[in-house]
């Protein structure tokens, strides 16, 4: 495990992977796969940032989620987890963990694909937490579809309502919970800006979020409600296994950014803590790239 106040090289920092080829149903579990990942249990060390916040990350069980549940958890704050009941076995860990460190964690499973839910979640979030001034959307779906004549009318209507239609139908609900100093940091990705020719469906929606951030936060903030994005590159996550990548893919996955190697979940969350906290107070419709040196606009 590496420890992210420590002087290391990055290159070397976590380990090289070449995954395996291996399959899982969607949505996919970090309890099986292979190999596991660094979400932050033991590298992470907070040093009070969001002490006292209460937030609501979506798609927290696993993955960068996860990683940013653990993280804000190590920094004081307390979590409400968004993820589907067939992954309750990941959020259980990750509430083991953010109470273990203290904080107060409140699971709530559902489908963001359902609108009712999509409210339902902030309410009961607040509710949980007393309160709600930090909201992460996360959750996302990608399914790895070679050529256009094969991507489903269904398939890209579904990847639209979890990625874009749920996030939209959360942060609405939410910000009549938000006061002023409250945050909103969004998922993106580096697809938004270099789009993979398999995922025409997920990068169309990240490059969606990208628009959706930068509006909100213009009309937000007068309210002064801070609305941010993260753009990840190829970090390693149950969502690759998943259909996420083509199978032959995966052993190679990450290897062609300027770091060459695949990020880790962990990685990604300082730059949410960053954003949420008080130190980026002058940063709003920012755009927080996270990619292993791959070229951004």
């Amino acid at each position: 495990m590496s420890d992210q106040l420590t002087f290391q090289d990055p290159v070397k920092r976590f380990p090289d992977i070449s995954p395996p080829k291996q399959d899982q149903p969607e949505p996919g579990l970090e309890v099986e796969l292979i190999p596991g990942t660094d979400r932050g249990e033991q590298s992470y060390r907070g040093t009070g940032r969001l002490k006292g916040r209460k937030a609501l990350i979506t798609g927290a069980d696993s993955g960068i989620g996860s990683a940013v549940a653990i993280a804000f958890a190590r920094e004081g704050a307390d979590v409400a987890l968004s993820y589907l009941p067939a992954e309750e076995d990941d959020a259980r860990h990750v509430c083991d963990v953010i109470r273990e460190t203290g904080g107060t964690a409140v699971p709530l499973p559902g489908n963001l694909a359902d609108p009712d839910y999509c409210q339902q979640v902030v309410h009961d979030a607040a509710d949980g937490l007393g309160g709600l001034d930090a909201l992460v959307n996360n959750a996302g779906r990608q399914i790895a579809v070679e050529e256009i004549e094969d991507l489903s009318d269904e398939q890209w209507g579904n990847t639209f309502e979890t990625n874009i239609r749920a996030m939209f139908r959360v942060t609405k609900t939410a910000v009549g919970y938000l006061p002023a100093g409250a945050t909103i940091v969004n998922s993106t990705s580096v697809q938004a800006y270099s789009p993979s020719t398999h995922l025409l469906d997920y990068a169309s929606t990240k490059a969606a979020i990208n628009n959706f951030t930068k509006g909100l936060a213009t009309q937000l903030a007068p309210r002064g409600i801070r609305v941010n994005a993260v753009a990840p590159g190829p970090i390693w996550t149950p969502l690759q296994v998943s259909d996420g990548q083509p199978k032959e893919a995966l052993p190679h996955f990450g290897k062609n950014t300027p770091l060459g190697r695949a990020g880790q979940p962990t990685e990604l969350a300082p730059a949410y803590v960053f954003l949420t906290s008080a130190e980026s107070s002058y940063v709003l419709g920012e755009t927080l790239n996270v990619n292993g040196g791959q070229p951004t606009p």
